[in-house]
């Protein structure tokens, strides 16, 4: 038999530090010089990545209750997603406290290395509706690749809100291939007008859609500004275009419809 002492033993009570697994986390940061700034440039990009995954996790959660037709649930989600938007753009705040030339001291450590390159915020966008094949030109064949593919191909958010709109008495047809990007549909914007006119369950989600789009508006603007700001018109690391890239994103609406019809409301 077991006794108290070894199960106890076994089974460490868990603390603070164990269950954030605060040991790893805070070993996680690798400065390749003795640069004062990189420590924060680490810092926050590691940070970016915990909201895109959570980020991740939330929008997988919303695509499932819109496509239930569930409009408290989606509401209060999409109040978080907007939330975490507005903490990533504030994000870039700390980050412009850093110079050129202070980024500049250390610039060339991270060789190859790009934001361009991360997985996360592909397959985030990929679930917010875009579809780019160019984009596996920086990803090997392995699990971020496939990820991002993955989420290419099935239905993005743009489709479980046309979803919703079907369970709401708005009967929108889906699209017939949700690997193609998310282009203007009039019969949508026919039905988006009559459930404006409504103004009841649809209309508050749609809203908080728009808010989500203009939170990425926002999250893009300010990444290009403080791009430009830190390096100018200079390529970006790992053979980016950098900021000229950055502002070919810049205006592209992940809910074309719901920004259409703003002319006839």
């Amino acid at each position: 038999m077991t006794s108290h002492t070894d199960a106890g033993a076994a089974h460490p009570a868990v603390t603070y530090s164990s269950y954030l697994a605060l040991d790893d986390l805070l070993a996680a940061q690798h400065p390749r010089s003795d640069e004062h700034d990189e420590l924060l440039f680490i810092v926050i990009h590691q940070t970016y990545e915990l909201w895109f995954k959570q980020l991740l996790h939330e929008l997988a959660h919303l695509q499932c209750v819109l496509e239930g037709g569930l409009t408290p649930q989606a509401e209060g989600t999409l109040r978080r997603v907007l939330t975490i938007f507005k903490t990533i753009v504030a994000q870039v705040d700390v980050l412009e406290t850093m110079t050129p030339r202070q980024f500049a001291s250390f610039r060339g450590r991270l060789a190859q290395s790009s934001g361009f390159q991360s997985a996360q915020f592909r397959e985030l966008e990929a679930v917010l509706g875009r579809r780019d094949p160019q984009v596996f030109e920086h990803y090997p064949e392995g699990p971020s690749r496939d990820r991002i593919a993955a989420a290419m191909a099935r239905p993005s958010l743009y489709d479980s809100f046309v979803t919703y709109l079907a369970r709401q008495g708005y009967a929108a047809s889906p699209r017939a291939d949700v690997t193609s990007p998310v282009a203007p549909r009039p019969d949508v914007q026919e039905l988006l007008l009559q459930a404006y006119a409504d103004d009841g369950d649809a209309v508050r989600v749609a809203e908080r859609l728009v808010d989500l789009d203009e939170g990425l508006m926002e999250w893009r603007y300010r990444h290009v500004k403080m791009v430009e700001r830190t390096i100018g018109m200079k390529p970006g690391t790992g053979g980016s275009a950098g900021a000229a890239y950055l502002r070919t994103t810049l205006d592209q609406p992940m809910f074309p419809d719901l920004w259409a019809i703003r002319s006839s409301l």
